[in-house]
């Protein structure tokens, strides 16, 4: 049997919306695992009434800092209320949906430790759709993440991202707040532009998906909502799509908001 691991460094923030048995396997999945925090925030975006009833009810049994709001006010405000809720140097970052694995803990506190020992370092990811494409071996199964505008691709934009990660808490005074009242896929995107442009640093683990799973049922479906031209495997769509992602990224990031 494993020893609990307990990390006092570092919160969990965990945003929620309309999801309570998702967030409910998520903070369960921790317990099981062994693994602890100075404290955990959960962040609810105007959920429905069912289920912060339920959210209430769950603090009996794990402990968590609410915080809410009357309406649902999108992606960015919801991370950014929850991180001000926070008071540890460090913020481990999952979204509801997201269920941990066991492979976890031993990962965990290997990106912890490096981000304690290498001060340049920004974020550790956990877990993403596909391989980030320079990777600088770093140890403990991660590699640091390499931009530089020449090199080939798209890919190479999605250095952030706003899947499961461990983060410093200052983490906006270097690269600003989630900017809010936009789309979530678009609060991403701003913030990934403005995490390269201001020469953001980060590892990645690189079996992207062996750290957690990403679950959604009938019951609680996801609910970022992408349009299917977004997700097309129609080869004509996809060749569009990467040449539009192309010349869109390269503008952003050369020309926008610096």
């Amino acid at each position: 049997m494993e020893f609990p691991l307990y990390f006092e460094e570092v919160t969990l923030l965990v945003t929620h919306y309309n999801r309570s048995q998702s967030l409910e396997r998520l903070l369960s999945s921790f317990n099981t695992l062994q693994l602890s925090f100075a404290a955990t925030v959960v962040s609810d975006d105007g959920s429905k009434k069912e289920h912060l009833e339920r959210l209430i009810n769950l603090q009996k049994k794990y402990p968590f800092t609410l915080v809410t709001t009357p309406v649902n006010k999108g992606l960015g405000n919801n991370i950014n209320k929850g991180q001000q809720a926070v008071i540890t140097p460090y913020t481990l970052y999952v979204q509801e949906d997201f269920v941990p694995k066991p492979s976890f803990r031993e990962s965990f506190a290997a990106a912890l430790y490096m981000l304690q020992q290498r001060n340049e370092l920004d974020m550790a990811r956990f877990y993403a759709y596909f391989k980030y494409p320079y990777l600088l071996p770093a140890g403990h199964g991660f590699s640091e993440m390499i931009f530089k505008p020449w090199y080939w691709g798209y890919r190479k934009f999605y250095m952030y991202s706003d899947h499961p990660h461990l983060r410093r808490s200052n983490f906006s005074e270097k690269f600003g707040r989630y900017p809010e009242g936009i789309k979530g896929d678009a609060t991403e995107y701003r913030m990934m532009m403005n995490f390269l442009q201001k020469k953001g640093r980060g590892i990645f683990y690189e079996d992207y998906k062996g750290l957690f799973d990403q679950e959604n049922s009938a019951a609680e479906p996801g609910t970022m909502k992408r349009s299917p031209l977004r997700n097309s495997d129609n080869v004509f769509i996809t060749g569009f799509r990467n040449l539009y992602r192309h010349i869109k990224f390269n503008y952003d990031y050369h020309f926008k908001n610096k």
